[in-house]
Protein backbone atom coordinates (compact mmCIF):
# COMPACT_ATOMS: atom_id res chain seq x y z
CA UNK A 1 0.00 0.00 0.00
CA UNK A 2 1.40 3.21 -0.84
CA UNK A 3 2.15 6.08 1.75
CA UNK A 4 0.75 9.66 1.20
CA UNK A 5 3.56 12.00 1.34
CA UNK A 6 5.08 12.85 5.13
CA UNK A 7 4.05 16.35 5.72
CA UNK A 8 7.70 18.40 6.86
CA UNK A 9 7.49 20.12 10.50
CA UNK A 10 9.90 22.55 9.14
CA UNK A 11 8.23 25.87 8.70
CA UNK A 12 9.18 28.41 5.60
CA UNK A 13 10.34 31.09 6.30
CA UNK A 14 8.26 34.19 6.12
CA UNK A 15 8.39 36.01 2.54
CA UNK A 16 9.20 39.90 2.73
CA UNK A 17 6.38 41.32 1.24
CA UNK A 18 7.15 43.09 -2.32
CA UNK A 19 6.97 47.07 -2.40
CA UNK A 20 4.23 47.81 -4.47
CA UNK A 21 2.26 50.84 -5.96
CA UNK A 22 -0.49 49.98 -3.22
CA UNK A 23 1.98 49.54 -0.96
CA UNK A 24 4.64 51.78 -0.79
CA UNK A 25 7.98 51.59 1.60
CA UNK A 26 7.50 53.56 4.68
CA UNK A 27 9.16 56.94 4.20
CA UNK A 28 11.99 57.48 5.78
CA UNK A 29 13.82 61.30 6.24
CA UNK A 30 16.42 62.26 4.11
CA UNK A 31 19.12 63.31 6.96
CA UNK A 32 21.21 65.52 4.10
CA UNK A 33 18.04 67.34 3.51
CA UNK A 34 16.95 67.87 7.26
CA UNK A 35 20.58 68.79 7.69
CA UNK A 36 20.56 71.34 5.11
CA UNK A 37 17.60 72.85 6.67
CA UNK A 38 18.79 73.28 9.39
CA UNK A 39 21.77 75.08 8.31
CA UNK A 40 19.55 77.15 6.34
CA UNK A 41 17.56 77.93 9.16
CA UNK A 42 20.69 79.12 11.52
CA UNK A 43 21.76 81.08 8.45
CA UNK A 44 18.83 82.90 8.02
CA UNK A 45 18.64 83.24 11.81
CA UNK A 46 22.09 84.97 12.10
CA UNK A 47 21.48 87.09 9.14
CA UNK A 48 18.73 88.46 10.35
CA UNK A 49 20.58 89.44 14.21
CA UNK A 50 23.28 90.49 12.09
CA UNK A 51 20.80 92.94 10.36
CA UNK A 52 19.63 94.14 13.72
CA UNK A 53 23.07 94.29 15.75
CA UNK A 54 23.57 97.02 12.53
CA UNK A 55 20.70 98.87 13.10
CA UNK A 56 21.30 99.65 17.00
CA UNK A 57 24.67 100.48 16.66
CA UNK A 58 23.75 103.25 14.41
CA UNK A 59 21.18 104.67 16.95
CA UNK A 60 23.47 103.82 20.02
CA UNK A 61 26.81 105.96 17.76
CA UNK A 62 24.21 108.47 17.16
CA UNK A 63 23.70 109.29 20.90
CA UNK A 64 27.02 109.37 21.94
CA UNK A 65 28.14 113.41 22.93
CA UNK A 66 32.19 114.03 21.87
CA UNK A 67 33.60 116.29 24.32
CA UNK A 68 37.09 117.54 23.49
CA UNK A 69 40.09 118.45 25.64
CA UNK A 70 38.05 116.65 28.40
CA UNK A 71 39.41 115.91 31.54
CA UNK A 72 42.35 117.62 30.10
CA UNK A 73 43.89 118.89 27.06
CA UNK A 74 44.08 116.41 23.91
CA UNK A 75 41.52 114.42 25.10
CA UNK A 76 38.15 113.52 23.05
CA UNK A 77 35.66 112.59 25.61
CA UNK A 78 32.98 110.02 24.22
CA UNK A 79 29.63 110.59 26.71
CA UNK A 80 27.70 107.16 26.90
CA UNK A 81 25.22 108.74 29.76
CA UNK A 82 22.66 110.03 26.95
CA UNK A 83 21.90 106.40 26.01
CA UNK A 84 20.84 105.72 29.71
CA UNK A 85 18.69 108.51 29.86
CA UNK A 86 16.38 107.50 26.95
CA UNK A 87 15.33 104.06 27.89
CA UNK A 88 14.66 103.28 24.41
CA UNK A 89 17.96 103.35 23.99
CA UNK A 90 19.23 101.72 26.92
CA UNK A 91 17.09 98.71 25.31
CA UNK A 92 18.85 98.97 22.11
CA UNK A 93 22.45 98.66 24.35
CA UNK A 94 21.30 95.83 26.19
CA UNK A 95 20.11 94.31 23.13
CA UNK A 96 23.08 94.79 21.17
CA UNK A 97 25.36 93.21 23.59
CA UNK A 98 22.71 90.31 24.23
CA UNK A 99 22.95 89.75 20.43
CA UNK A 100 26.72 89.61 20.20
CA UNK A 101 27.07 87.38 23.51
CA UNK A 102 24.86 85.03 22.32
CA UNK A 103 26.30 84.87 18.98
CA UNK A 104 29.91 84.45 20.31
CA UNK A 105 30.61 83.05 23.39
CA UNK A 106 28.60 80.41 25.73
CA UNK A 107 26.19 80.79 28.10
CA UNK A 108 27.76 82.98 30.70
CA UNK A 109 27.63 81.81 34.36
CA UNK A 110 28.48 85.69 35.71
CA UNK A 111 28.61 89.31 34.38
CA UNK A 112 31.56 90.96 35.99
CA UNK A 113 31.24 94.94 35.30
CA UNK A 114 34.20 97.09 36.69
CA UNK A 115 33.51 100.56 39.04
CA UNK A 116 32.33 102.81 37.82
CA UNK A 117 30.27 102.63 34.14
CA UNK A 118 29.96 98.85 34.04
CA UNK A 119 27.72 99.41 37.09
CA UNK A 120 25.60 101.39 34.47
CA UNK A 121 24.67 98.39 31.88
CA UNK A 122 26.21 95.19 33.75
CA UNK A 123 23.59 94.45 35.52
CA UNK A 124 21.17 94.64 32.77
CA UNK A 125 22.94 92.62 30.16
CA UNK A 126 23.32 89.87 33.33
CA UNK A 127 19.83 89.48 33.63
CA UNK A 128 19.06 89.25 29.93
CA UNK A 129 21.40 86.75 29.85
CA UNK A 130 20.20 84.46 33.34
CA UNK A 131 23.52 85.45 34.53
CA UNK A 132 24.50 86.97 37.48
CA UNK A 133 26.50 89.89 38.27
CA UNK A 134 29.52 91.13 40.41
CA UNK A 135 31.01 94.03 40.99
CA UNK A 136 35.26 95.14 40.50
CA UNK A 137 35.37 97.86 42.93
CA UNK A 138 38.57 100.00 44.30
CA UNK A 139 40.70 99.06 47.48
CA UNK A 140 38.30 99.35 50.08
CA UNK A 141 35.09 99.85 49.14
CA UNK A 142 33.95 96.35 49.63
CA UNK A 143 33.17 94.32 52.84
CA UNK A 144 34.00 90.87 54.00
CA UNK A 145 37.25 88.77 52.52
CA UNK A 146 38.00 90.06 48.94
CA UNK A 147 40.91 89.30 46.44
CA UNK A 148 43.11 92.08 45.37
CA UNK A 149 45.07 92.71 41.75
CA UNK A 150 46.74 95.92 41.04
CA UNK A 151 47.27 97.72 37.82
CA UNK A 152 48.90 100.73 36.72
CA UNK A 153 47.59 104.01 35.98
CA UNK A 154 49.20 107.36 34.57
CA UNK A 155 50.23 108.42 38.07
CA UNK A 156 51.09 105.49 39.94
CA UNK A 157 49.32 102.05 40.63
CA UNK A 158 45.95 101.65 41.87
CA UNK A 159 44.01 98.40 42.97
CA UNK A 160 41.24 96.63 42.52
CA UNK A 161 39.29 94.00 44.20
CA UNK A 162 36.12 91.44 44.27
CA UNK A 163 34.36 89.80 46.72
CA UNK A 164 35.77 86.34 47.53
CA UNK A 165 33.06 84.31 47.00
CA UNK A 166 31.71 86.39 44.40
CA UNK A 167 32.49 84.03 41.34
CA UNK A 168 32.39 80.02 42.18
CA UNK A 169 35.23 77.70 41.00
CA UNK A 170 34.46 76.34 37.15
CA UNK A 171 31.79 79.64 36.92
CA UNK A 172 32.21 80.94 33.19
CA UNK A 173 32.46 84.70 32.96
CA UNK A 174 32.22 87.74 30.98
CA UNK A 175 33.69 91.06 31.87
CA UNK A 176 32.32 94.26 30.76
CA UNK A 177 33.43 97.88 30.82
CA UNK A 178 32.49 101.28 29.01
CA UNK A 179 35.58 101.79 27.11
CA UNK A 180 38.86 100.36 27.07
CA UNK A 181 42.25 102.60 27.13
CA UNK A 182 45.21 101.12 28.40
CA UNK A 183 43.68 97.98 29.48
CA UNK A 184 44.67 98.04 32.79
CA UNK A 185 41.66 98.03 34.79
CA UNK A 186 40.26 95.38 32.70
CA UNK A 187 43.31 93.34 33.02
CA UNK A 188 43.27 93.25 37.00
CA UNK A 189 39.77 92.19 36.41
CA UNK A 190 40.67 89.45 34.41
CA UNK A 191 43.28 88.28 36.85
CA UNK A 192 40.79 88.58 39.76
CA UNK A 193 38.18 86.25 38.32
CA UNK A 194 41.28 83.89 37.42
CA UNK A 195 42.30 84.02 41.11
CA UNK A 196 38.47 82.63 42.16
CA UNK A 197 38.89 80.09 40.00
CA UNK A 198 36.27 81.32 36.91
CA UNK A 199 36.59 80.77 33.01
CA UNK A 200 36.99 83.84 31.90
CA UNK A 201 35.08 84.01 28.14
CA UNK A 202 36.02 87.49 27.40
CA UNK A 203 35.75 91.43 27.28
CA UNK A 204 33.00 93.28 26.07
CA UNK A 205 33.10 97.40 25.50
CA UNK A 206 31.32 99.84 24.36
CA UNK A 207 33.97 102.22 22.74
CA UNK A 208 37.71 101.38 22.38
CA UNK A 209 40.50 103.93 22.10
CA UNK A 210 42.45 101.98 19.48
CA UNK A 211 45.81 104.08 19.97
CA UNK A 212 46.28 102.95 23.55
CA UNK A 213 46.44 99.32 22.58
CA UNK A 214 44.85 97.88 25.42
CA UNK A 215 43.28 94.96 24.02
CA UNK A 216 46.97 93.71 23.72
CA UNK A 217 46.59 93.21 27.60
CA UNK A 218 43.98 90.98 27.91
CA UNK A 219 44.55 87.47 26.88
CA UNK A 220 40.79 87.15 26.33
CA UNK A 221 38.31 87.59 23.09
CA UNK A 222 38.25 91.53 23.20
CA UNK A 223 34.96 92.81 21.72
CA UNK A 224 34.61 96.40 21.15
CA UNK A 225 30.69 97.36 19.99
CA UNK A 226 30.95 100.63 18.58
CA UNK A 227 33.25 102.15 16.61
CA UNK A 228 36.84 102.58 18.01
CA UNK A 229 38.44 106.35 18.50
CA UNK A 230 41.54 106.45 16.75
CA UNK A 231 43.95 108.99 17.78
Amino acid sequence: MSGLPAHSSQQSPPVEAEYTAAHPPAHKPDPTLASNASQGRQSSSSASAAAELARLKISLRNAIRQFPDFPSPGILFEDILPIFADPSLHEALVRALELHVSQSYEKPDVVVGLDARGFLFGPSLALRLGAGFVPVRKQGKLPGPCETAGFQKEYGEDFFQMQADGVKPGQKVLVVDDIIATGGSAAAAGSLVKKLGGTLLGYVFILELDFLQGRAKLDAPVYTLLSSQEK
